[in-house]
């Protein structure tokens, strides 16, 4: 499953690995917070070299739907039910900043976007409530939002009883815009690593990462991976994640000229594409939603093809051009994690926690990091930064944790008990099929992808989860802490660092 925004594309060509290189600035992650972060002290001079597993936007970035928004769905009411309005007002006005770096950016690199009005809307009458919450924090947090009617919407093919609408929010190519990035980057005399994984950082006697190929040394490392891959600080365990899916399509009537996404029932995300804010083609329409805890659903094919028929049903000529999938992370408090990392001597720094809002969050984590790292006082910074990273955990944080601790902990004991009621051998896994079976009082994790068979260790090397199947994907997922890895075992995303264990698959499993 790739993304539309991926098609046709060859991402920015890395620099040849020099280990035991130094820099000024490692940053590990070539999403959009690396890059930002990258180029923002590129620009005050630092020598700044990012590092990535795999290629530019090579997860979140380059899988969301494109949508560059302060409204954020039902986000702001969500964080004002346990808040007080000034955390979600600075919040607002951290992601306002990160939006207007990105769309000046964009502007100074000859990446285009569209203005489109966004509306969080409800599908059915008892989503009213909750739009009403939404246009609430809202204004308290300054934004001009407005109240829509069922009768002001009624020309939406599909089921809009009341929306909050924001003028003047913008829909763009999220991987385009991040390999403007990685090229300038790359044109100011930065580094940038693709294909290197990162497995451990150290900041005695000196930081640095290490990678297979060798270390790199830095006076600063930031960690820009969608779940941080350093336990310090146990954000794996402060944060749950979500597997979300889109799908694109050819349709040749009418189509919204805005933004939506639904505040109640099953998600629906919808975003028209234009040649200005997409890769052009056939490809007009993106629908995406359906989200789920990582690693625990019962089939997310059936996600997938819930979506198409939503859309067909309201769009009877849409015809699929393409569909993928991606991962994002929610703290337990609400907002980003940004900053120092807990035993880093002030060396390490991270950000994560963007509950599928990563192209306002994610610049805005990147001035905070940049502001860090230059060494600007509180007193110099703006009163969001300072705001959001005085913030207190409140009792619902807590109870967030606590609730999503009970579900980890209740997938850790199923996982085990149901690899031991699966013996093998088991018959062959058809294409696109996996299956965990008990191997010797050990799960072990057999597919079928491309026609070869494989068997690898069905336990994750982070915490010893047993994984399931993704069935869209065709990769083995975590249910804890949402490590993923392919059907050969090689790591793919997640706090693991490790591939899984390649196993002798013997006759019948």
């Amino acid at each position: 499953m790739k993304p539309l925004w991926k098609l046709d594309r060859t991402p920015p060509t890395g620099t040849p690995f020099d280990p035991g290189a130094r820099h000024d600035v490692i940053i590990v992650g070539a999403g959009l917070t690396g890059l930002s972060t990258a180029v923002m002290l590129t620009r005050a001079g630092l020598d700044v070299a990012v590092i990535e597993s795999g290629e530019v936007a090579e997860l979140a970035t380059g899988a969301n739907t494109g949508k560059l928004t302060l409204l954020q769905g039902k986000r702001l009411a969500e964080i004002r039910k346990h808040h007080p309005a000034a955390l979600v007002q600075a919040y607002v006005e951290g992601n306002r900043e990160g939006m207007d770096w990105l769309l000046a950016f964009a502007d100074h690199a000859g990446v285009s976007y569209e203005r489109r009005v966004d509306h969080s809307y409800a599908q059915d009458p008892g989503g009213l409530d909750m739009v009403r919450e939404v246009h609430d924090a809202a204004q308290e947090a300054g934004l001009p939002t407005r109240m829509l009617s069922r009768d002001e919407l009624s020309s939406m093919a599909f089921p809009v009883f009341g929306a909050v609408a924001l003028d003047e929010q913008v829909t763009i190519d999220p991987a385009l815009v991040t390999h403007a990035l990685a090229a300038e980057l790359l044109a100011e005399g930065g580094t940038l690593h693709t294909g290197v994984r990162v497995t451990a950082t150290h900041v005695l006697p000196e930081p640095r990462v290490e990678t297979p190929v060798g270390p790199l040394f830095a006076e600063h490392i930031v960690i820009a991976t969608g779940s941080p891959i350093l336990d310090r600080g146990l954000y794996f365990a402060k944060m749950r994640a979500f597997r979300s899916y889109c799908v694109s399509f050819r349709v040749s009537g009418d189509l919204p000229t805005s933004t939506f996404i639904s505040v109640d029932g099953s998600t629906r995300s919808i975003r028209p594409v234009s040649d200005a804010d997409g890769p052009g083609g056939d490809a007009r329409l993106v629908v995406g939603g359906n989200g789920h805890p990582v690693g625990r659903s019962d089939s997310e094919a059936a996600a997938v093809d819930d979506l198409i028929e939503w859309t067909r049903q309201y769009f009877p000529d849409a015809e699929e051009t393409h569909r993928w999938s991606a991962q994002d992370y929610e703290s337990h408090n609400q907002i980003p994690f940004v900053g120092a990392m807990p035993r880093g001597l002030g060396s390490i720094r991270f950000a994560t926690g963007y509950a599928k809002w990563g192209l306002s969050n994610a610049p805005a984590a990147a001035l905070r990091l940049t502001a860090e790292i230059l060494g600007a006082s509180w007193h110099d910074r703006p009163s969001w930064m300072v705001k959001i990273g005085t913030r207190l955990t409140v009792p619902a944080d807590l109870a967030r944790g606590a609730v999503e601790g009970a579900k980890v902990a209740a997938a850790a004991t199923s996982g085990w008990v149901e690899a031991e009621r699966t013996p093998v051998p088991v018959p062959k896994p058809t294409e696109g099929e996996g299956v965990v079976a008990n191997r010797s009082g050990r799960p072990v994790a057999i597919s079928t992808v491309g026609g070869v068979t494989r068997a690898v260790s069905a336990v994750c090397p982070h915490l010893g989860g047993v994984l399931a199947w993704n069935d869209a994907d065709c990769t083995w997922d975590c249910p804890l802490h949402a490590s993923r890895f392919e059907a050969d075992g090689t790591r793919i995303e997640g706090p693991a660092v490790e591939d899984l264990k390649v196993l002798p698959r013997k006759s019948g499993g």
